[in-house]
C-alpha cells in the first residue's frame, strides 16, 4: 500500500521544542507534502509570518479539554486569526462521561460557529479521547460531532492514557457513517501502523513520525547462527 504524505499531519508538540526543531518540521511538510506541520499555539504566529504558504495546525484545550466555553471560544478565534488553518480542539470529557449531551452539543456548535464566522474554510476537528469512553458513549459522541457541522473526529489527543486503537473505527463508522472524515493520533509510528488505520477507514493521521512512515527502513537482518569462536 503506498501511503500519501497528503494524509499525515506532521506534528511536533513537545513542550522542549525549539526555533529550530520547528523549522525543520515546516521544510519537511513543504518538501514532502504533508498534509500540515502540527505545532503549539505558540508556534502558529511564527510559522505564518516565516512560511506564509505553509498549512499550519495546532491544538485546542490540550490535552484535557477542560477549559471553560469562553477560553476555548477565545483560544479558537485567536489561534485562527493567527494563521492556523486547523484546529484540533478537545471536548469535555466530563459531560460525555455524565451523559450531559446537550451540554456538549452545545459547545461543539458554538465552537464551530465561531471558527466558520472568521473563515468557512479553517477546519475544526473534535477530540473526545476514546480511551476514556465505553462504544456507547463513542457513538454517541460520534453522533454529536457529525451534528455540530465539524469537520473532522479525531479520536484521541495522543497524550491520554492510550494512542490511537484499530477498534474505535468501526465504532465511529457505525455511528456516522461515511458522513465525516476521522483522524487519528497517538503511537503511530510507522508505515505498517498507518496502513492498517488507513484501511480501516480513516482520513488523516496526526504523527511525529511522518518521515519513518513515508521513508521506512528495513529492518536489520538478524543472523542466529553464533559467530566462530574468537569473533
Amino acid at each position: 500500500m503506498t501511503i500519501s504524505p497528503t494524509c499525515l499531519d506532521f506534528a511536533n508538540h513537545e513542550p522542549s521544542a525549539v526555533k529550530t526543531d520547528i523549522d525543520f518540521l515546516a521544510r519537511q511538510v513543504t518538501t514532502h507534502g504533508f498534509n500540515a506541520a502540527f505545532v503549539n499555539p505558540i508556534w502558529v504566529s511564527y510559522l505564518k509570518a516565516a512560511y506564509p504558504s505553509l498549512k499550519i495546525g495546532t491544538i485546542v484545550s490540550f490535552p484535557l479539554g477542560q477549559d471553560t466555553l469562553e477560553i476555548k471560544s477565545a483560544a479558537v478565534k485567536a489561534y485562527a486569526l493567527a494563521g492556523a488553518m486547523e484546529l484540533d480542539t478537545a471536548l469535555n470529557l466530563s459531560y460525555i462521561k455524565q451523559g450531559l449531551w446537550d451540554d456538549s452539543l452545545a459547545e461543539m456548535t458554538r465552537l464551530v460557529s465561531d471558527l466558520k464566522s472568521l473563515d468557512s474554510h479553517k477546519i475544526i476537528k473534535f477530540v473526545p479521547e476514546t480511551s476514556y469512553l465505553t462504544p456507547t458513549e463513542l457513538m454517541k459522541t460520534a453522533e454529536l460531532i457529525l451534528r455540530s457541522g465539524a469537520d473532522f473526529i479525531k479520536t484521541n489527543t495522543g497524550m491520554g492514557p492510550t494512542g490511537a486503537r484499530l477498534e474505535d473505527i468501526p465504532i465511529i463508522r457505525n455511528a456516522i457513517g461515511q458522513d465525516l472524515p476521522i483522524k487519528v493520533a497517538g503511537g503511530i509510528s510507522n508505515l505498517h501502523e498507518a496502513e492498517q488505520f488507513l484501511t480501516a477507514g480513516v482520513t488523516r493521521i496526526g504523527t511525529s513520525h511522518a518521515l519513518d512512515i513515508i521513508n521506512p527502513q528495513p529492518h536489520p537482518i538478524i543472523s542466529l547462527t553464533p559467530p566462530p569462536p574468537g569473533e
